[in-house]
């Protein structure tokens, strides 16, 4: 009786303990795996995190790609129409140049033209003037010598024609005479200029014989304007004793070098010079 109620008494006793031992077994082990979970939980949020991050980093990749691709696409478009405007402008550029130079050519053809329209004209107005100088050469070569040249035509007026006395420069009756079938003739042209040129002999100083052959020029030129030669087409120079005809010093060919000679050049063509000095010697 006393050994049943004592081992009863110890199991009454025991079971508590053993019970307090499996609920702190339990708890431990519940605990075990509250900490695995959270464990787990903590690397999926740093997981969750680093993904997040890596979505973060891509996102902003991906945007700077946008922003720059957005500029590369910019510049192209930029480039595009910069191209375009150049090709515009070269076009019109080309255009410009094609009409500058068809304008060129038509002003080149029309500058050879006119070029050979103006040597047409001037030959045909040298011909004229050919044939009005050989019908001059004629009508005065009657009245005196007189030659051509290649600026005009000159008369000589000597010995032969018009005599001047020693050391004067007055003109005798028969000079009067010929001097106005001489501006008969030249009346009857026109487009001419008149050059009246003074010489004397070999008598006396330069200076002397310079003063008497401008004189005698003059003498011819005032008859002629009294003929009714225009006075503005007329011009006289003398040359003293510096351009005898002929050499010596004899009588003969003293009077041969008191002289004036007379030179027609047309001023239509425009020569220039002085018709006279090709016939000097």
């Amino acid at each position: 009786m006393f050994d049943k109620q004592t081992g009863t008494g110890s199991q009454r006793k025991f079971w508590p303990i053993v019970m307090t031992g499996l609920a702190v077994s339990l708890l431990a082990f519940v605990g075990f795996l509250l900490f695995q979970h959270l464990k787990s939980l903590e690397r999926q949020v740093t997981r969750l995190q680093n993904d997040l991050q890596e979505s973060r980093d891509t996102i902003r990749e991906a945007a700077e790609a946008s922003q720059l691709a957005l500029v590369r696409a910019t510049r192209s478009e930029e480039n595009a129409r910069l191209a375009a405007l150049g090709r515009t402008q070269a076009e019109e550029a080309r255009a410009e140049a094609a009409k500058q130079a068809e304008q060129a050519h038509e002003e080149a053809n029309a500058a050879t033209e006119q070029a050979q329209l103006a040597r047409e004209e001037t030959e045909r107005i040298r011909h004229e003037r050919e044939v009005e100088l050989q019908r001059l050469q004629q009508a005065l070569g009657k009245i005196a010598e007189t030659q051509r040249t290649a600026l005009g035509l000159v008369m000589t007026l000597g010995s032969e024609s018009v005599k001047f006395d020693f050391d004067k420069a007055t003109l005798r009756p028969e000079n009067r005479e010929l001097l106005s079938r001489i501006a008969g003739v030249l009346l009857t042209a026109h487009g001419f200029r008149i050059q009246v040129f003074g010489h004397t002999d070999d008598v006396g100083s330069d200076e002397y014989n310079q003063g008497l052959s401008e004189r005698r020029a003059q003498a011819v030129r005032d008859y002629l304007v009294e003929g009714g030669v225009a006075p503005s087409l007329i011009t006289t120079r003398g040359f003293g004793k510096s351009s005898p005809r002929v050499p010596g010093t004899d009588p003969n060919a003293r009077a041969k070098n008191r002289r004036v000679e007379i030179g027609i050049i047309d001023s239509l063509i425009g020569y220039q010079g002085e018709v006279a000095q090709k016939t000097r010697h």
